[in-house]
């Protein structure tokens, strides 16, 4: 007969740096767990909440957020206002309005969350349950005696040359450099009922919106939670190289330009939803509530070894660097976070290469992996580009594959073993029950989108 109890044991230690959102929700997990754990940080927790911007919009679907239920963490599904569904519309060459189509989200719902938000209520809980925080820089040279004084340490940041101690993984590693430009900006203006976005769906406010466009790049907008004005809208726009929208991303040197930009964006590109994007305003207490930049997609090695030889942990971003198009990289960092909690809590030897190697290596086949495949579905990536056609062909011809569609951004898993046009048929047929090509044969061009008739409410 064997006992349920643990073996008692000394609390092991560990070490986590880095304070962004995934950080912080390891460094919480691990303490849960019986560790005695180290949070470090560059900046304090003030500065941390009020002194940086958001780093994107970090959109959780289901599998996120069951890790999160996991570790016993708020996922903020009744705080946040929630997105059900996704509505999409592409435009090709000369913006020919080609496709649209509305996809319910079936059995989970999203929520956007500002990350600084997140993390400094993790941080305050933290610290409530007796975790060490300190602020200092964490550099190569000082990881070393770091590592040495912990049984597990994770690297969620990549700064201070961090990140060079994890190999870029060039066989996962497809592009050399960013796809896209970014620009984000969070705004208040707008509720969420039904006659917001209404020539959209009938959903209105509660579904985000994702427009393609062939010579420019995407546009997305959706329901936020921000830090300080609480229930609001978030815009991330990404544009390709060489086009008319990285020259006006690249004008942004404030919320006030970046929101006069996306106006403009609007105006001159996406008038479908102009009177909506026109009365959404900035957030005046909030002069970091926007972000321009770019970002390349990097799969690295899980295990890195300091000076001394100590081996450490990659953690979210520092591991994998997605392209925020799909939403991938917050959902990915934080289900990395709860899968490694979840391993060291009954692991009983010592936190190895080989054991940091095995964790990182069940990610990546569990997740990550995928999760990149569909992000560079949603980048329109030339490889993908037959497959692409035919997935948003049928999502606008048939309801039931447009939410499977968007169901692949809350469980990518699906589309990995997708490789062709033949697999993308195969794949219709057994979510429609309709062979792919009757399906395919009813799609025409849109012609022209709905128009947005919305007018914002006056006060008497």
């Amino acid at each position: 007969m064997t006992s349920q109890n643990p073996v008692s044991r000394s609390p092991r230690s560990a070490a986590v740096i880095g304070a962004g959102q995934t950080g912080v929700t390891a460094a919480l997990g691990l303490l849960d767990a019986g560790f005695t754990v180290t949070l470090y940080s560059d900046r304090d927790q003030r500065s941390l909440r009020d002194d940086v911007p958001a780093t994107g919009t970090a959109l959780e679907f289901g599998e996120t957020q069951q890790a999160e239920a996991a570790l016993g963490l708020d996922s903020y599904t009744g705080r946040a206002p929630r997105h059900t569904g996704l509505s999409v519309r592409i435009a090709g060459p000369d913006n020919a309005e080609l496709i649209a189509f509305d996809g319910t989200f079936d059995g989970y719902v999203g929520v956007a969350v500002d990350t600084r938000l997140k993390a400094d209520e993790r941080l305050t809980a933290f610290l409530e349950r007796g975790g060490d925080f300190i602020v200092e820089p964490v550099t190569v040279e000082s990881l070393d005696a770091i590592a040495a004084a912990n049984d597990l340490t994770l690297v969620a940041t990549g700064r201070g040359g961090l990140a060079d101690l994890f190999p870029i993984d060039e066989q996962r590693t497809v592009y050399d450099k960013p796809q896209r430009s970014l620009l984000t900006v969070t705004v208040t203006g707008l509720d969420f009922d039904p006659g917001v976005f209404a020539h959209r769906s009938p959903a209105g406010g509660a579904h985000s919106l994702f427009s393609i466009l062939a010579e420019q790049g995407e546009a997305w907008w959706g329901p936020y939670l921000h830090k300080d004005a609480g229930p609001s809208w978030a815009f991330l726009g990404w544009a390709r190289p060489g086009s008319d929208w990285e020259t006006r991303f690249a004008a942004a040197d404030s919320a006030e330009s970046a929101l006069r930009i996306v106006k403009d964006l609007y105006r001159d590109y996406i008038d479908w939803d102009l009177p909506e994007v026109q009365a959404t305003r900035v957030i005046p207490e909030d002069p970091h509530s926007w972000l321009k930049g770019a970002v390349r997609p990097v799969v690295r090695a899980g295990v890195g070894h300091t000076a001394g030889g100590h081996p450490v942990a990659a953690l979210g971003d520092t591991a994998v660097a997605y392209d925020p198009v799909a939403g991938q990289g917050a959902q990915s960092g934080l289900i990395q976070a709860q899968r490694l909690v979840a391993a060291a809590a009954v692991h009983e030897g010592a936190f190895d290469e080989q054991w940091i190697t095995e964790q990182y290596a069940a990610f990546l086949s569990a997740r990550s992996d995928a999760a990149a495949k569909v992000t560079r579905l949603f980048l329109s990536d030339p490889a993908f580009a037959d497959i692409g056609g035919q997935f948003f062909a049928t999502a606008a011809v048939d309801p039931k594959f447009a939410s499977a569609l968007v169901g692949l951004l809350h469980r990518p898993q699906p589309f990995l073993p997708i490789d062709s046009p033949a697999d993308a048929a195969a794949y219709i047929t057994e979510v429609t029950g309709v062979d792919a090509g009757e399906l395919l044969a009813k799609f025409a061009p849109a012609g022209r989108f709905e128009r947005s008739t919305f007018a914002p409410a006056t006060v008497g």
